[in-house]
C-alpha cells in the first residue's frame, strides 16, 4: 500500500520526518500520506506539555524561522540573562542562562519574562513574592537551584555574601538572590542575649594555690557588619578573652584576697574583656563566677582555719557573758549588804528553788520553826 494515515487530534502537533529529516508540522486532522518513494514517520505531541525537547528543536531554530515563528514560542537567554516562564499565568520554571528552547502554541498560554542578572544579584521584590512557598502550590516550579531564597527572622540579621565579599547587612524579611554567574550566600546572626559558659579553668593564685573556677558571661552582637569583618567564629573570641580575664584577675591576687572580695574577679573579668570585644562588634553584658573550687589540702587547711576562728569567737562571748554575770552579782551583793529585806527575799527564793527538787518535807514545830531553823536574819 503506498498510501498511510495518520490522525492527529485536536490537542497534537505532528512532526513528519522524511527520511528521517524534518518535512513539516502536521495540523489537526487526518492526513493521507505517499510511502511508495521515501520513507515517512510521523511523530505527535502532546500539546500539555508545551516544551519542545526534540533533537530538531536547535535545527528547526536555524534553519526553519517561518515554521518556528508560526508554531513555537522561542527562547533564546544570554548569559547574562535569566527567565520566568509561566503557563496559563501561573510561574512553572527559572530558566538559566544561555537556555535555548522552543514551546508549543495553541493549548498553553506560555510567557517568558527575561530579567537581566548584570543590573543586580537580587530578585525583585514582585518575583520574591511568587518565588515564596512554591513547594505548597499543586505544580512546583523548577529551576529553583538557581535561587538563593533567605527569611531573615526578627530577632535576627543577615550577613550577604556575594564572591567572597560582604554585601550588606540584611534586615528581618524574605529575600531572593541570583545564584546564577556569582557565588551569593547569607550567613544568619542571632542578635538576641547570648551566653557562653567558661568551666573548669586550672589557674594558680599569687600565693601559688590552685583553683578550679567556673564562670558564665552574656553577650550579644553590637556592630554586626564588623564582627563578620574582623572574626571568624565570634563566640571562639570570646572564649579565648574571658579566658585571659579570669587568668589576669586570680593570678594576680592571693587567695584570702580572692575570698575577702570574690565580686573583684568579675569587675576584673569584664573591665579586661569588654575594652577588647568593643573593637571587634560585640557587647560584653554580664559576668560571674559561679563556683570556686578548693584542692582538696587546701580545704582541710581553710576548714581547721574556720573552726579556730569560731571557737575564738566562742570564746570570747562566754567570756564576756561570764563578765556581765559577775558583775551582776556584784551588785546585787551590794544591794543585800545594806538591806536585811532584800537579803531574806533572796534567802526565800533560794529555799523555794530548793524545795522544788524535794518530793517530800516533814515538818515538825510548825512552819515557823522551819524558817527560823533554816534560814536566820542576822
Amino acid at each position: 500500500m503506498e498510501f498511510k494515515r495518520v490522525t492527529v487530534k485536536k490537542n497534537e502537533r505532528g512532526i513528519l520526518l522524511r527520511n528521517g529529516d524534518f518535512d513539516r508540522v502536521l495540523q489537526p486532522g487526518t492526513h493521507w500520506l505517499f510511502t511508495a518513494i521515501d520513507q515517512l514517520r510521523v511523530q505527535t505531541f502532546a500539546l500539555e506539555q508545551s516544551a519542545f525537547t526534540h533533537g530538531l528543536s536547535h535545527y528547526l531554530m536555524a534553519k526553519e524561522p517561518d515554521v518556528v515563528a508560526a508554531e513555537f514560542l522561542r527562547v533564546e537567554l544570554t548569559e547574562s540573562q535569566v527567565g520566568l516562564r509561566s503557563e496559563n499565568g501561573v510561574l512553572v520554571d527559572v530558566l538559566a542562562p544561555g537556555t535555548r528552547r522552543l514551546y508549543w502554541k495553541g493549548l498553553v498560554d506560555v510567557e517568558v519574562e527575561v530579567l537581566d542578572l548584570s543590573e543586580s544579584a537580587e530578585v525583585p521584590a514582585a518575583v520574591v513574592m511568587r518565588l515564596t512557598q512554591t513547594q505548597l502550590r499543586q505544580r512546583a516550579v523548577s529551576g529553583l537551584t538557581g535561587v538563593l531564597q533567605v527569611q531573615v527572622p526578627e530577632y535576627g540579621a543577615g550577613v550577604l555574601w556575594i564572591d567572597g565579599k560582604i554585601e550588606k547587612v540584611l534586615a528581618p524579611g524574605s529575600y531572593a538572590y541570583w545564584k546564577f554567574n556569582r557565588n551569593v550566600s547569607v550567613e544568619s546572626v542571632d542578635l538576641r542575649l547570648q551566653a557562653v559558659e567558661v568551666t573548669g579553668q586550672d589557674i594558680l593564685t599569687r600565693d601559688k594555690v590552685s583553683l578550679r573556677l567556673n564562670l558564665t558571661a552574656t553577650w550579644r552582637y553590637s556592630d554586626v557588619l564588623k564582627a563578620s569583618t574582623q572574626l571568624q567564629k565570634p563566640a571562639e573570641q570570646l572564649y579565648r578573652e574571658l579566658q585571659l580575664g579570669l587568668r589576669a584577675a586570680v593570678g594576680t591576687r592571693t587567695l584570702d584576697e580572692l575570698l575577702e572580695n570574690k565580686t573583684v574577679i568579675d569587675e576584673v573579668v569584664m573591665a579586661h574583656v569588654r575594652g577588647k570585644l568593643a573593637d571587634y562588634g560585640l557587647a560584653l553584658e554580664g559576668v560571674g563566677v559561679k563556683d570556686i573550687v578548693l584542692p582538696g589540702e587546701m580545704k582541710t587547711i581553710l576548714s581547721q582555719v574556720v573552726e579556730a576562728e569560731k571557737a575564738a569567737q566562742a570564746n570570747v562571748i562566754r567570756r564576756r557573758e561570764e563578765t556581765s554575770a559577775t558583775r551582776s552579782l556584784l551588785n546585787t551583793a551590794k544591794v543585800m549588804e545594806d538591806n536585811p529585806v532584800a537579803l531574806r527575799l533572796k534567802e526565800l527564793e533560794t529555799l523555794e528553788r530548793v524545795a522544788e527538787r524535794i518530793d517530800k518535807i516533814s515538818v515538825f514545830g510548825g512552819l515557823d520553826h522551819v524558817l527560823n531553823g533554816l534560814v536566820k536574819l542576822r
